[in-house]
This record gives C-alpha cells, structure tokens and sequence, in this order.
C-alpha cells in the first residue's frame, strides 16, 4: 500500500507510525514545509514554504492562511501525481495547518486521513478559561468560530480522522465526532522509565540525583496556557517551606499558545518582575529547551512533577512523567483529569487555587506517604492504555491499514 503522510513539521505525532508502516512493506513517503529540515525515519519530499505576508488581523487571516498552504501542498502533490505518476493509498495528515484540504481534488479516490487534534470552542475550552490573561469576550468567541472554519473543512473532507483523547475528540461537533477514532501517540515505556540511580547535571556542575528534593515543571514554552503564571506564584511559600527544594524548569521564553504579555518581553520577565525579592534564584534553575535524554534525567530525579493547563491538548510532558514514575501535581482540568485520578495515581487540584497548589506541592516535597503507590499507579496507567508498543502503535497500524483498497 502507498502510504503519504503530511505535516508541515514532520514526523511530529507521525514519529513512530510512519517507520513502522514502511518497515511492514508499505511504500511510506511524507510532505513536509520545505523550512522544515527536521530529520526523517522516512524518505520526504517538500513543498514550497508560503509567503510570511503581513496580514491585517481580519476574521479571515486564520482561513486564509491555512487555504494558502493547503494548495501549496496540493500543488506539490500534482505534481508528484503528474510529473512522477505518484497515487498514494491513503493520505494521512495533520489539519491544523490546512494542508489536507484541497487534496480531493488531486486524487479524488484516495482515502483521506487526518489527525484532528482539538477543535477550537467558545465556551468550556481555553477560551475565556483564565480571565487575567485573556477575559471572555464577543470578539474573543467570535475570533475563534472563525479561526475553527479550516479545521472543521478538513474534516468534512475526511474520510476518517484520529484524535489522541477522547476530550480532544469530543471537541468537535456529534456529527463530526463520529468520524473519530481515539488511539493516543503512544509512550515509549522502556525509555521512558523509572531510573533510582537517575543524575541531572545543573549548568553550574552541581548534580541531582533519584531521591533528592527537586521540583519540576516542563513546558513548550513557558506561559499561561501551561498555568507557568500559577507555578510560579506558589514557589515564594513552596521554598519557604521546603529551604532545601531544587526548582528545575523546562521551556522556551516565546510563546506556543496565546499571546506575550503587553508589559513584558516574555512571561518569565515577567513573573520574575512580579515575584522580585521574594524568590531564592539559586534554587530556581530555568534550563530552557534541553536535549530529551537530558529531559528524561530531569523527570528520573524529580519527587515532585508540576503539570498545568487550561482545558486544550494534552502535552505529552505529562504521559512521559507519568511513565517516568513520577509524582504528580496536576491541574483538575481536561485533559488532566482522563489521565490522573485525585489520590489514585497523583495529586488535582483546581487550577487558581494557589493555596491548594502550594499545599499539595509541599506535601508532595516533604515526603507524601502515598508517593509510591500514586507513582507506581501513575506508571500503570500509561502501561496499560498509552504504552506505544503495546497498545498504542499496534492500534494506529491496524487503523490506516483498515483503509487498505
């Protein structure tokens, strides 16, 4: 079968189910931006990068932009169709960037595939979730209906779609919905794992190790989506309380999600601004982007795991925590709460309850007694429902090879 994936930054969610279709006999070749120089498990091909036009912030821009990018990979797909005779099977891409959308018309009997990854809503998702950073509003919710138009098309197109979690699948509409399969990307168990003899070298050489009080907190990028404001709002009492904790950070200073602030270059300025003189910053240690198997060691030696968000996509931070044995403090918000269960296999709180948030974080440094069944019960989770080898690659394999003509 002729496989073509296509993500605008491949492989990204297709990382593991693109090497192990090709490795089963299927011919595998994927459409990637051609700024996109990230390396391949498979042969790629690339498309023309759009043009970076200076659009007026219309309710069309998010539309038109995604409809520019969708004909320049149907463009580069003709010509794969008609320059080297090239008819995929079944396509299978990501619609968050348009890239699917106009494909029908270039092979109109291939199956069409997407990874339908959240659909943006009004109301009960991230919109209006967190009224210091981005109050509810007619133009907010309106912005966002419009900002929704390519990624409901892509679907409409589909012939099937795939989503990692059922709270990112029942974003869309019961009649969109019922195209969905919920298969999760998958965890990687035997990397991912606990580790008792786990080092972090910290960048001034001083080494951490399984069993030392360390606190974490992995994100993207470091901003509100990811609750970063809230984090770092309870470290002033957290370290008064716990004077030996080490505080480790992962993330970039932009922004994935949402906006930067208006008063500051970047929410880390200003968070420290705010918190100025009330923080030990010889405990605190922002470490930016690191390399994964440094990440990996961070969560091995991590007592605590912080994870964060507004109702939005699930990172996979917090399954790879969750496989690395960690403790964790998460957020009781979706998708938080389809994964950990308060005081089963981790510690929810409610999202802008700080007290709460300090409490469970210190509890949880000072030696929670429930720590080693919740982080035994946390790694048994992902075994059980998100390990790739197990359950997650084997459903994704039988899934496109089910469109097989």
């Amino acid at each position: 079968m002729k496989i073509l994936f296509i993500h605008q930054n491949f492989p990204g969610q297709f990382l593991h189910l693109a090497p192990a279709l090709a490795a089963r006999g299927h011919h595998v070749l994927a459409l990637t931006d051609e700024k996109n120089q990230r390396a391949s498990p498979v042969k790629v091909v690339r498309y023309k990068a759009p043009a970076d036009l200076k659009l007026p912030p219309m309710l069309g821009r998010t539309f038109s932009e995604m409809a520019d990018r969708g004909w320049l990979t149907a463009r580069a797909c003709r010509a794969l169709r008609d320059q080297h005779h090239y008819t995929p099977d079944v396509i299978f891409g990501h619609s968050g960037w348009g890239e699917t959308l106009f494909l029908r018309e270039i092979w109109p009997e291939t199956k069409l595939l997407v990874y339908a990854e959240l659909l943006y809503r009004t109301r009960g998702h991230d919109v209006g979730f967190d009224p210091e950073i981005s109050p509810g509003s007619d133009e907010g919710r309106v912005t966002t209906i419009a900002r929704s138009a390519h990624l409901i098309q892509g679907l409409v197109q589909a012939d099937a779609g795939l989503s990692p979690t059922e709270y990112q699948a029942n974003s869309f509409p019961p009649e969109l919905r019922q195209k969905l399969q919920v298969i999760h990307d998958g965890i990687n168990t035997e990397k991912v794992r606990p580790d008792p003899q786990a080092k972090f070298r910290l960048p001034d050489g001083r080494e951490l190790r399984a069993g030392d009080e360390v606190l974490t907190y992995v994100s993207r990028s470091l901003e509100p989506y990811r609750g970063f404001h809230r984090f770092m709002r309870t470290l002033p009492e957290v370290m008064r309380a716990r004077p030996e904790a080490q505080v480790l950070l992962v993330g970039g200073d932009g922004v994935s999600y949402g906006g930067l602030p208006k008063d500051a270059p970047g929410w880390k300025e200003k968070l420290l601004a705010e918190l100025d003189g009330q923080l030990d910053l010889s405990r605190i240690h922002f470490l930016g982007r690191v390399p994964y198997l440094q990440y990996l060691a961070l969560l091995q030696v991590s007592r605590v795991h912080c994870y964060l968000t507004y109702p939005f996509v699930l990172s996979w931070s917090l399954t790879e925590a969750m496989s690395a044995g960690c403790y964790i403090v998460g957020s009781d918000t979706e998708p938080v709460r389809e994964l950990i269960r308060d005081g089963e296999n981790g510690r929810l709180v409610p999202f802008f309850d700080q007290p709460a948030l300090e409490a469970a974080l210190i509890r949880g440094l000072a030696g929670d007694p429930e720590a080693e069944r919740l982080k035994i019960a946390a790694r048994k989770t992902i075994l059980q429902g998100y390990d790739l080898h197990r359950h997650s690659l084997p459903a994704l394999i039988d899934w496109v090879e089910s469109f097989a003509p």
